[in-house]
Formats: structure tokens, C-alpha cells, sequence
């Protein structure tokens, strides 16, 4: 898989074209016993990511990995899996059980070339991915109704890419998008199902906490 992690941009943009090909926006074979969620973090030139293990659906916790490296490739927009996807593999190798499905913060199809860290890792691993970023970073969408649960649809150039979501009352919403292996309306389901009385779904919520921690631990 070394080829996969290059280290110049236009060397990337070859791996993102042909990996975009195998991205299979579809409904779920099965619904998932397992779920992961995935995050990382910075300090200089580490990247630290974590990736944390619940039961689903009762969002039963069961682990949580770490990985630790140097950083493979610069910060440039539009190229996030090259900078962190590398660690990130590494954590969920980890876990003891594989997961059925893996939860991003970040873009799935809601990516300007479609093919965003959700959908990327996605495909390397031949998993069901789900994107969920706390802010937009391509496309045009209504304001969703204030209500926990109420969406608007989120497109780019005239496609559906995914969909903006409020997961509470009165709150920012999230930006979800199928990654691989999952379709708009079962990603909905899911992201709904992992919130936990917050904004962002649990198992994003614990990596997310996890990794800020190591990173004031390890490198303070």
C-alpha cells in the first residue's frame, strides 16, 4: 500500500482520481453489529489518531486505540486523507474486532473531486464509511428547521451529495455524507443513532476528546 501515500500533490491527485472510481454509494448489505469512529490531531509534524469501538445500536462502548507517527504529507485542502488517512488505518487495525462500519469527521462525496477521507479510507478498506463534518466544504443547502432530526439536502454542481443534518434542538447542524458501501438516507439513520444527548455523534465525540488528550499529554 506504500503507493497509496505519496508525498507530492500531483502524484495525490492520481490516487484520488482512480480510487473515486471504486467509490459504490449504495444501501447497506446488513445493518452494522459494530461501529467505529475515527479523529486526529497535530502536534508539529506527528499526526495522532484514534479510533474508538461501540456495540450498535445500543452505542455500547468497547474500545479505544491509538496510533502515533510522523506526518506523511503536508496540510493542503482537499487532500486531508494523505496527511492523516495513513495513522488512521493504523488505529483501526487495532481494534480487536473489525468493524462493520466507520464513522468520519470529515467529507465522504461532499468532496470537490468525490472522494473525501470517508470515502478514501473507504475504499482502501472495503468498508462502510460515513462522513460528518462539523462544517461544509463544498455545496449549496437550505437552512434545515431548528428540530433534532430535521435535514436539508446538500449538493454540489447540480448532485446530491449528501445532506445537512441537526442532530439536537438548536444547534449547529452537521454535514453528512456516504463515504462507501452506504447510501444518503441509511447515513442519516446511523449518525441519528450514535448522538448521545450532543451534537456530534458519540463515537466521534470520545476519538475527538481522546486525541486531544494525548496530544496535551504526550506533547506538553
Amino acid at each position: 500500500m506504500i503507493y497509496l501515500w505519496p508525498k507530492n500533490i500531483s502524484k495525490a491527485k492520481v490516487i484520488q482520481d482512480a480510487l473515486r472510481k471504486k467509490v459504490k454509494i449504495t444501501s447497506p448489505k446488513k445493518i452494522p453489529a459494530f461501529i467505529a469512529g475515527v479523529d486526529a490531531a497535530f502536534v508539529d509534524d506527528r499526526v495522532i489518531a484514534v479510533a474508538t469501538l461501540y456495540k450498535y445500536p445500543y452505542l455500547k462502548h468497547i474500545q479505544d486505540v491509538s496510533t502515533i507517527e510522523k506526518t506523511r504529507f503536508p496540510y493542503v485542502p482537499g487532500f486531508l486523507s494523505f496527511r492523516e488517512g495513513h495513522a488512521i488505518i493504523r488505529a483501526i487495525k487495532k481494534l480487536n474486532i473489525k468493524p462493520d462500519l466507520i464513522l468520519f469527521d470529515g467529507q465522504g462525496i461532499a468532496h470537490p473531486k468525490g472522494i473525501g477521507i470517508a470515502s478514501h479510507i473507504g475504499v482502501i478498506l472495503n468498508i462502510p464509511t460515513i462522513g460528518c463534518a462539523k462544517s461544509r466544504l463544498i455545496g449549496e443547502f437550505n437552512e434545515p428547521d431548528m428540530r433534532k432530526g430535521d435535514w436539508t439536502d446538500l449538493y454540489y454542481k447540480g448532485i446530491k451529495v449528501g445532506v445537512v443534518l441537526r442532530t439536537r434542538d438548536n444547534v449547529k447542524p452537521v454535514f453528512v455524507s456516504p463515504g462507501h458501501l452506504i447510501d444518503i438516507n441509511s447515513s442519516i439513520e446511523i449518525v441519528m443513532r450514535c448522538v448521545a444527548g450532543f451534537r456530534i455523534p458519540e463515537p466521534l465525540r470520545r476519538a475527538d476528546q481522546i486525541s486531544k488528550k494525548l496530544k496535551q499529554i504526550i506533547f506538553r
